[in-house]
């Protein structure tokens, strides 16, 4: 069924008006677009709303009957449409954002301070999920958004770069290569060393940068998750290549971060969502907070 909504808001301000030149006038119309607006309605429902004449008008038995349903039904809709207008204006909301927990924990802290203090009244569900995950939640529609490590493209996602996340070493400052300036990837001793899985974004990105360079590292200690190297960096067990994210300084107590070079390899962490989609205006109010992050320097 399709509501003529013009028509029954046309109705109603004739009948609280008793005249059609002020509702027309309310309706900022003509009074014959407005008649239009009733005969149309009274076609669609079959019967006559309002008998009018030269000299007056008045509402047939069934247009007074009507007349309260009308009402509520015109209130109803300009109510929701006042506060769609207000959410549209003041992106407020709701919305779920998909992200890699290093990101989680490493920039979103102080820009979701800053989207909280500006919409104290909206609510962010957080997926804190791997590079593979976060794509996955954009394409079921389980998250608005996401900030990810760059893949391999993918036609129905589109991404933004948001910053250049270099891969360091780490250490303890007991290790032998901890007062080094830099460490090249040749340095490094393969008995001690500590790489993450090769099924996560971040080492198959480093295995294909370095693999251009002519080096295949391999470890003697290989985890799940950035997050299980570190600690064990942070327990003495070895050294880790990891990414520049994967904690701020003085975080780890010992540990050391030293930038690796000769290559450098620097990951890109992208903003993305899914292909020609608009965001809701809660969601679109975190995207332009986010974006004031792009391309600025990590900070040593």
């Amino acid at each position: 069924m399709k509501i003529d909504f013009d028509g029954v808001q046309a109705f109603v301000y004739v009948a609280e008006l008793g005249a059609f030149n002020k509702a027309a006038d309310k309706l900022s119309i003509t009074q014959a677009a407005l008649t239009r607006r009733i005969q149309k309605l009274e076609a669609y429902l079959g019967m006559k709303l309002i008998d009018r004449t030269t000299r007056q008008m008045e509402l047939t038995t069934v247009g007074r009957n009507f007349l309260p349903k009308a009402k509520a039904l015109v209130r109803d809709m300009t109510h929701a449409f006042s506060e769609l207008k207000e959410v549209s204006a003041g992106g407020k909301g709701n919305f779920t954002l998909a992200c890699i927990p290093t990101m989680a924990t490493f920039i979103l802290p102080e820009l979701i301070s800053r989207y909280a203090a500006r919409y104290p009244d909206n609510r962010i569900k957080l997926i804190d999920a791997s590079a593979h995950e976060v794509r996955a939640a954009l394409l079921n529609h389980q998250a608005e958004f996401g900030v990810s490590v760059q893949g391999s493209a993918h036609p129905e996602i589109e991404e933004t770069v948001l910053l250049e996340d270099p891969l360091m070493f780490y250490c303890r400052k007991s290790h032998p290569l901890s007062a080094r300036k830099s460490v090249n990837w040749s340095d490094m001793r393969l008995h001690d060393l500590i790489i993450v899985s090769s099924f996560t974004a971040t080492r198959i990105f480093m295995d294909y940068q370095l693999a251009k360079n002519g080096i295949n590292l391999q470890g003697t200690y290989e985890v799940q998750h950035h997050a299980t190297a570190i600690n064990l960096v942070a327990a003495g067990v070895g050294c880790a290549i990891l990414p520049f994210t994967i904690c701020s300084d003085n975080d780890r107590p010992g540990v050391v971060r030293i930038p690796l070079i000769a290559p450098v390899v620097k990951r890109k962490i992208v903003m993305c969502k899914r292909r020609g989609q608009t965001l809701s205006p809660a969601a679109q109010a975190f995207w332009e907070i986010l974006k004031t992050r792009s391309s600025k320097p990590l900070k040593k």
